[in-house]
């Protein structure tokens, strides 16, 4: 099923953890319409701006959610976040344009260090009543930690 231009259901629910535990990873009828918004809103502009990107994770059920550690209350099993990169692009560049140029309720620049430019990744959701918050995600020890920020 195509979401957009050149996104799909299928890469927006794939997940290799799923297939290796034989965790169920089918999206109801609401979460696709919450992916259909991520990707009309975040990601078919940054792959409209950069060119090919690649998606880390989209939707995960709660049982796959659980199986990797994500959050609690992950804006993924909504289908309303997606982790990306744009191969070639630093991601604290892919953040900013995406904090400038899309309307966003979250963006966390998760794992990035200065110096590697394709260290970590991008974490966008979008919800219909934004936050607009920007965050800087990385590990003390086996604790992520979250730093609001300006920008990236």
């Amino acid at each position: 099923m195509k979401l957009s231009k050149n996104f799909t259901l299928e890469e927006l629910i794939a997940s290799p953890t799923a297939t290796r535990l034989k965790i169920d990873n089918t999206p109801s009828q609401d979460v696709i319409r919450n992916l259909q918004q991520t990707v009309t809103y975040i990601l078919q502009p940054a792959r409209n701006h950069f060119g090919p990107l690649k998606v880390n994770s989209g939707y995960r059920s709660p049982a796959l959610n659980v199986a990797i550690g994500g959050a609690k209350n992950s804006d993924h099993t909504r289908g309303q976040a997606v982790d990306f990169e744009v191969p070639g692009t630093p991601n604290n560049v892919l953040a900013q344009w995406v904090a400038d140029n899309c309307p966003y309720d979250q963006i966390i620049l998760e794992f990035f260090i200065t110096g590697q430019a394709n260290s970590g990744w991008v974490h966008a959701s979008y919800t219909p009543t934004p936050r607009r918050k920007l965050l800087i995600a990385h590990k003390d020890g086996k604790k992520t930690v979250y730093r609001e920020v300006r920008s990236f």
